[in-house]
């Protein structure tokens, strides 16, 4: 993979902010041609530096009232099959994010519901049904003071 130079991090802080920006307005941001503006965009696309492209919903004006982090643990004795449990993860459209983390817990899951008893009949019902998941602790998300930002290009490498 390429070094990112200055006209990429422009073209991706302006993509970051707006997702739907044209090849034309990304010339104008970064002083480059459209043509090269385009070019440099599918080459990180291809290169899995853009990942793709969503619109950000605000999950309560859809019914979804209720983001939980939710800590999981995995058996021990089930670890050989951590993979199909990651994709068994995969299939719940309940979860919005999914990492491994280091100390107590195996994961870290970002799951967004209807309501407590959504969210719990969820937990108890499907995750924790899964093969080798051993524990859940689920902790409820009272309110979102800063929600999914651009990333920091000025302080990556």
């Amino acid at each position: 993979m390429e070094k990112l130079d200055r006209y990429d991090r422009i073209i991706l802080q302006t993509l970051q902010a707006n997702g739907r920006a044209s090849n034309v307005e990304l010339s104008d941001k970064a002083n480059l041609s459209a043509p090269q503006c385009y070019r440099r965009v599918r080459r990180m696309e291809s290169e899995g530096i853009i990942r793709g492209y969503m619109a950000q919903v605000d999950p309560a004006t859809i019914g979804l009232g209720v983001v939980a982090f939710v800590n999981l643990n995995i058996d021990r004795e089930q670890f050989k099959q951590v993979r199909a449990l990651e994709k068994a993860i995969r299939q719940f459209p309940e979860i919005l994010e999914c990492y491994t983390i280091s100390g107590d817990f195996d994961y870290l899951l970002k799951v967004a519901s209807a309501d407590l008893k959504s969210l719990s009949n969820f937990l108890t019902d499907r995750l924790m049904q899964v093969p080798g998941v051993s524990g859940v602790r689920s902790m409820v998300c009272l309110e979102e003071i800063k929600p999914a930002s651009p990333l920091p290009l000025d302080k990556a490498g």
